[in-house]
């Protein structure tokens, strides 16, 4: 039996072998390998297998963030934007005297004023959502009350004859 057949698998230690064979006696180091050479500490499991962020990852993760904020901050001064247009249309007072249009302005104002520092994507993105629902909703009970509107005047005159 050869002294070779005695070398167990350790992590990564060395073994001495002997070799027996007529010309040498000599012993040797050999480094075996196990199949599974774990970590010996977390700490080494968690450097060995996170990816490390460099610096540069930082920077693309701050030039994403500035992007994600321009674009609803670009889409908020759109949806400000659609609402001054759409209260163009609003020109009749309310009971007071003053014009809706007026009114819907200082409101949309006070509004987008409320929501200037929301950082968080997810309100942002509601708001914009809501915001557009609603100048959506106007615009299409503003046009069914033209439409009625046109229709008794229509109606009034066909009759008037």
């Amino acid at each position: 039996m050869a002294a070779s057949s005695l070398i167990r698998p350790t992590l990564g230690r060395r073994l001495p072998v002997s070799t027996s064979t007529a010309a040498s006696t000599t012993s040797s180091l050999i480094t075996r390998r196990c199949l599974h050479e774990g970590p010996d500490t977390v700490e080494e499991l968690l450097e060995r297998h996170l990816v490390k962020k460099s610096p540069r990852d930082d920077e693309e993760d701050e030039l994403a963030t500035r992007r994600r904020l321009t674009s609803t901050r670009r889409e908020a001064l759109g949806l400000y934007r659609d609402i001054l247009r759409a209260t163009r249309f609003f020109t009749w007072p309310d009971a007071r005297g003053i014009p809706w249009r007026d009114i819907l302005r200082e409101n949309a104002r006070r509004e987008f004023e409320e929501a200037r520092f929301e950082r968080d994507p997810e309100v942002v993105t509601r708001l914009l959502i809501g915001g557009r629902d609603a100048v959506q909703k106007a615009l299409d009970k503003l046009v069914e009350a033209s439409k009625k509107a046109m229709a008794e005047a229509e109606d009034q005159r066909r009759g008037g004859r």
